[in-house]
């Protein structure tokens, strides 16, 4: 019985280091693409953000800012990264299944990260008014759809 022991001990460390590796691989990926998935460019990559792209490189107010600055949760790395692979996957789902919809709308969950976003980037200049307000309900410019002439209710 003894002789068992180190050869199960042998692959039960193997097994680890294999898990560790994948867990690694996967966590950040083939060479670049963590980088790469951050970019808009990747974002666009898929047609139906094509228009939220056009919108954003040609009139966005935030041009110089990455499309996972405003929607994935900024507060924290695991956080970023835990949404990034949640709406990834959803995303990656509903167009292969040709589930997506005509018209794309941001979700409860995406404009409170929007909105939260917004309030930690312009922390000082929102300091002194209602932050329970969305900022796009003034700020209606910077929603991608309505970022040409200026739009009115």
């Amino acid at each position: 019985m003894s002789e068992g022991k180190p050869g199960r001990l042998k692959y039960v460390l193997l097994g680890g280091a294999v898990a560790l590796a994948a867990t690694v691989f996967l966590t950040i990926g083939p060479p670049q693409l963590l980088a790469k998935s951050e970019t808009p460019e990747f974002c666009a990559s898929c047609h139906i953000h094509e228009s939220h792209y056009e919108a954003w490189f040609h009139q966005g107010a935030h041009r110089r800012e990455a499309c996972v600055a405003c929607h994935l949760p900024n507060q924290n790395p695991a956080a970023h990264y835990t949404w990034k692979s949640i709406d990834g996957m959803k995303d990656l789902f509903l167009f292969h299944s040709g589930q997506v919809p005509d018209d794309i709308r941001i979700t409860e969950h995406g404009r409170k990260v929007v909105q939260a976003n917004c309030v930690r980037c312009h922390e000082s200049t929102v300091d002194m008014i209602d932050q329970e307000r969305n900022c796009t309900d003034c700020h209606r410019r910077l929603v991608h759809k309505r970022s040409g002439a200026i739009e009115t209710y």
